[in-house]
């Protein structure tokens, strides 16, 4: 049974996701290797469980994303910060020093379905337990592939100048 690969999309500008696809053809070498059960590339609306490794772009942001986040590591077996956001917060905790009244202003509303309820912004191993960290705004293909790979093949991935591990 091939392993079962997710990728998650929260608060931040999808260039981890654009880098992914950047691998170009050795996407197609690895994923013949995996199955590759939610994304944005995939019409999946819940979750599933029995995930081997997700790879988490974005900061936990808002109340959506931390309840996706919770649920994602309990279906998940290995959990990957992918880029900056997710490692750091990065650009999208700017807004944490202006205070979420701040922030909210941008809106007419007050928070509802359109307007999320937010949050301070938060790297995602600060709400969840996070296996595995990939760096880099965004980090480069190569650094992507040399992870995936190494975790399909079980070990954990060594790359000279990026942060992996807690």
């Amino acid at each position: 049974m091939k392993p079962r690969i997710a990728t998650l999309w929260l608060d931040g500008c999808s260039g981890c996701h654009m880098s992914l696809l950047d691998m170009d053809e050795r996407l197609l070498e690895l994923a013949d290797r995996f199955e590759l059960v939610y994304g944005p590339l995939v019409d999946a609306k819940e979750f599933p469980e029995g995930v081997d490794v997700t790879l988490v772009e974005g900061a936990v942001a808002t109340e959506a994303d931390l309840a996706k986040i919770r649920k994602v590591r309990e279906r998940s077996k290995l959990l990957v910060s992918l880029g900056d956001c997710a490692v750091t917060g990065n650009v999208p905790s700017m807004r944490n020093p202006l205070g979420l009244e701040a922030a909210l202003s941008v809106y007419s509303t007050p928070p509802s379905e359109e307007v999320p309820e937010l949050l301070r912004v938060k790297p995602v191993h600060q709400v969840v337990p996070v296996d595995y960290y990939i760096p880099g705004c965004p980090p480069s293909a190569e650094t992507i592939y040399q992870a995936i790979a190494a975790l399909l093949e079980g070990r954990a991935p060594e790359l000279k100048g990026a942060r992996f591990g807690n």
